[in-house]
């Protein structure tokens, strides 16, 4: 046959056998950044149906948004670039989605072997890219069109899919090398019909026809698996501490079942997603502010800690726990310990542990009355602050305290809310609270970049669930390619401007010379000019009830003119700096009665 000699076609057919390999391992979403290399790839994307395809021009907004997609969908989301430069600007997002175990496949087009090396155009070692940073690499070498060839790439593409799934989750790179011809000629099948392949994928179906997400693995538990003596479980107060990650609402319920039946005070970071939702009162919001004060923190102080998830937002958090003996739940690889003090690290589902722990006898570290005490140590400082902080927000002036209470009033049950690094999480990790309606809340604190803010944004909403996102103004501005991608968002975008990086007005780099120009970097830019062009609606305010109004707008608006928005929130840095020092002042000096 005439397409049988045509390197066109076979590119084609190779290409489409991979994403039929990956569309089986669950993936269904896919990023493409414009070029010509990897024209064989989008010929494939464009011909099945399974795939819904987004153009993104910039690599590294791309990167962003596939990060997000998988971020909301669960699903491995996949890149497609060029070879040369391009794959090289998504190593920020690579190293976020590693850091935060989030599944991406990265198909990278390249030049065949013959050509590296050897000074041609837009070549270079793309094999080492991401090195550290991937769960896997392969590069299978050129296309080839015989029956083992076909089968082996199509099982590299679900092999793929299945590994960014695996323990722990994270990016798989593919490195594509294609010979021209890149476009197939006329006489090849494939490419004249325009049609999908009739391969078959190994997906199963529910029974409404949809397909289903692939099933992470779990691990198996008992409690014979773990040696009696190991975890300091046995004795003493203890604490459960869940920083970020992911919990179903499944597990949330095993964790509160637990809590309740061990009484067990649950640390709830900002972005472990448990301040939300139905939970009961071992849920502890408000430790970033009490432990300040020297006297609370003392009379809360564990004998061990059981930790969930990654290293808190919290600092305060963080240096209080040193020295404290701790267990560690990871069910993938990783060993997140900033202070050393993780003894033993058991491979399990958080869900079996909360199981395991609130039913094996053994493990109960307490009982009776001292229990109910150690509970109600901390269900009064945790009481006391929330009324503190309340009345402390009544008196004092407006600043980003009153944004986020506003906020999280505000946004529906059931949505995300996207939180940018910097100021906004930590006073998110000081303001928020808890609310009983749930919100999925989002922050790429894998590696607590400001970059890729509001493509990760439009990636979450493409995702599934409508996010809004509260950005500063530096994380806004460093990520203009993803305004382009925000245009139609079905949530604002609130961006804080407070004349720059105001987290060094609270580090010891305030007041170094050149602090303004060199660590604070004010960027005077019209927000509503800069917009406009991208088709996004602007809306300034200064005050708690144009904010307010404004919010209940944009959510209005979604409605009846879907159209992006940003809400810019003008604060007076300084005054919220006095804020904030004055209410951790007065928190210091306050008397809890728990000591």
């Amino acid at each position: 046959m005439a397409d049988q000699q045509d390197q066109g076609c076979i590119n084609l057919r190779w290409a489409l056998a991979l994403m039929e390999g990956l569309i089986g391992g669950g993936m269904r979403q896919l990023v493409i950044s414009p070029g010509s290399r990897s024209t064989p790839l989008v010929l494939a994307a464009q011909r099945l149906p399974a795939l819904e395809l987004t153009i993104v021009l910039d690599e590294r907004s791309a990167a962003f948004f596939a990060l997000g997609a998988a971020l909301a969908s669960d699903r491995p989301v996949g890149l497609v670039c060029t070879s040369g430069s391009a794959p090289a600007h998504w190593l920020p997002a690579v190293i976020e989605a590693s850091e935060s175990e989030i599944p991406l496949i990265l198909l990278s087009a390249d030049r065949p072997p013959e050509l590296r090396g050897w000074g041609a155009n837009q070549t270079i070692d793309q094999t080492g890219l991401f090195a550290g940073y991937v769960r896997e690499f392969r590069d299978p070498g050129p296309a080839e069109d015989t029956p083992a060839g076909l089968k082996m790439i199509r099982t590299l593409g679900l092999r793929a899919a299945a590994n960014s799934l695996g323990q722990p989750p994270g990016p798989v790179h593919l490195n594509l090398p294609f010979r021209e011809p890149l476009v197939p000629g006329p006489d090849c099948a494939v490419f004249a019909r325009g049609e999908p392949s009739s391969a078959t994928t190994p997906e199963t179906q529910r029974s409404d026809g949809t397909a289903s997400r692939p099933r992470r693995p779990e691990w198996s538990w008992s409690t014979g698996a773990v040696p009696a003596d190991t975890p300091p479980l046995a004795s003493g107060r203890g604490i459960i501490c869940c920083g970020p990650g992911a919990w179903t609402a499944h597990a949330a319920a095993d964790l509160w079942a637990c809590a309740a039946r061990r009484d067990l005070p649950v640390l709830c970071d900002p972005l472990s997603g448990l301040r939300s939702g139905p939970a009961g009162p071992h849920r502890i919001t408000r430790y970033d502010s009490f432990l300040r004060n020297p006297g609370a923190a003392a009379a809360v102080r564990p004998d061990w800690v059981l930790r969930f998830g990654r290293a808190p937002v919290s600092k305060t958090l963080m240096s209080w726990l040193a020295g404290i003996p701790t267990v560690l739940i990871d069910a993938g690889e990783r060993w997140s310990d900033p202070n050393h003090d993780v003894s033993w690290r058991i491979p399990a589902e958080p869900a079996t542990v909360c199981r395991w722990l609130a039913w094996a006898d053994r493990a109960a570290p307490q009982s009776g009355s001292a229990a109910a005490d150690w509970m109600r140590r901390w269900t009064r400082v945790e009481a006391h602050v929330d009324q503190f902080a309340t009345r402390y927000m009544e008196q004092a002036p407006w600043c980003e305290a009153h944004v986020i209470t506003d906020l999280l009033a505000l946004l529906p049950g059931g949505e995300g809310l996207l939180c940018a690094n910097s100021m906004p999480i930590r006073q998110l990790d000081t303001w928020s609270g808890s609310r009983e309606s749930r919100l999925a809340v989002f922050g790429n604190r894998g590696a607590s970049g400001i970059d890729g803010q509001t493509s990760t944004l439009a990636g979450l909403n493409a995702g599934g669930v409508p996010t809004t996102g509260l950005l500063g103004d530096l994380s806004f501005l460093h990520d203009l390619s993803g305004l382009q991608l925000m245009r139609h968002l079905p949530r604002p975008c609130i961006v804080i401007n407070n004349g720059g990086g105001r987290i060094f007005d609270y580090l010891p780099q305030h007041g170094l010379p050149g602090f303004e120009a060199l660590w604070r970097t004010p960027v005077d830019v019209d927000l509503r000019r800069l917009i406009e062009p991208f088709g996004l609606a602007h809306r300034s305010v200064s005050n708690g009830a144009d904010f307010r109004e404004a919010m209940r707008a944009a959510l209005e608006a979604r409605r009846t003119h879907p159209r992006g928005q940003v809400i810019e929130v003008h604060v007076d840095a300084d005054l919220s700096r006095q804020l904030h020092q004055g209410f951790w002042a007065a928190l210091r000096d306050a008397e809890f009665g728990v000591a």
